[in-house]
């Protein structure tokens, strides 16, 4: 009986090069940056646009201590007060509402039918951005951060739903089953063996959507619904920079806090597990 002998260079012959499939990905990387550059524009960059940046770069470093002090509805605390208040009440409306939708969209809780359904509702629920839905509400509302508000809690129902799904889908099924042979009604499974397992899991999603919120809240003054969205705008308009830079700055600051906090936070669910 042979006894085979393993070399490095032996077996490394063994696999195909992978010279070809580099050549390939390198010239479809290639092509495609020539389709891109020829698709796309350029010649809108001149001197003035580079004068612009130059001076929106110095508004940005040197922000306006004034509007910063400023403690009237008009001021920068105050408008990132109402973005924050924008986006939490948004929040909240929107994890209540997806809470019911996901539990009627997972499989391991509803009927098949029934699954379809709540999936088709989110699917059209996502489909539309935040942005969208801020001109529809703004048109029924009105100007204000209640349209804001509405905004954000139906274009948080399609996210939320979705993450809350593949948590109550991965959950343990052995509490269900037990819950099941006491012959506890689904109400009673929902709140004594679901609802104790996805509470980290709950509060962890709702936080993330959170962040993501701020964010949208803060754009979403350019339709008028509230927050510091429509200032900045006006601000930019107006090639007022330095203001431009304070609300940026002020910005900055609030998704700082958010996310030290949300870390803070994420990190007790997480040892309490």
């Amino acid at each position: 009986m042979t006894e085979k002998t393993y070399t490095v260079d032996g077996q490394l012959r063994k696999f195909p090069s992978p010279l070809p499939k580099f050549l390939i990905e390198l010239a479809a990387i290639v092509v495609i940056y020539f389709l891109a550059n020829y698709t796309l524009d350029f010649s809108s960059i001149n001197d003035k646009g580079l004068k612009i940046a130059v001076a929106a770069l110095k508004g940005l470093l040197h922000p306006s201590i004034e509007l910063i002090t400023r403690m009237d509805s008009s001021g920068l605390l105050y408008m990132l007060m109402e973005t924050l208040a924008i986006a939490f009440l948004g929040t909240i409306i929107g994890i209540v509402l997806a809470l019911p939708l996901a539990f009627l969209s997972s499989r391991n809780i509803a009927p098949r039918w029934v699954n379809y359904i709540c999936l088709t509702i989110i699917s059209i629920i996502r489909a539309f951005p935040a942005f969208m839905y801020g001109i529809m509400f703004v048109r029924v509302t009105s100007l204000g951060a209640y349209a804001g508000v509405l905004t954000m809690a139906v274009s948080s129902i399609g996210m939320l739903a979705k993450l809350l799904i593949e948590a109550i889908e991965d959950m343990n099924p052995g509490i269900n089953e037990a819950l099941d042979a006491s012959g506890c009604s689904a109400f009673e499974k929902i709140r004594y063996g679901i609802i104790p397992q996805l509470s980290s899991n709950i509060i962890s999603i709702v936080i993330y959507r959170l962040d993501i919120n701020v964010k949208n809240a803060s754009i979403l003054g350019v339709v008028g619904a509230g927050g510091i969205g429509a200032s900045l705008i006006f601000s930019i308009g107006k090639q007022a920079w330095d203001e431009v830079g304070a609300m940026l700055f002020g910005l900055v600051v609030l998704v700082l806090v958010l996310e030290y906090f949300s870390t803070r936070i994420r990190k007790k669910l997480a040892v309490g597990e």
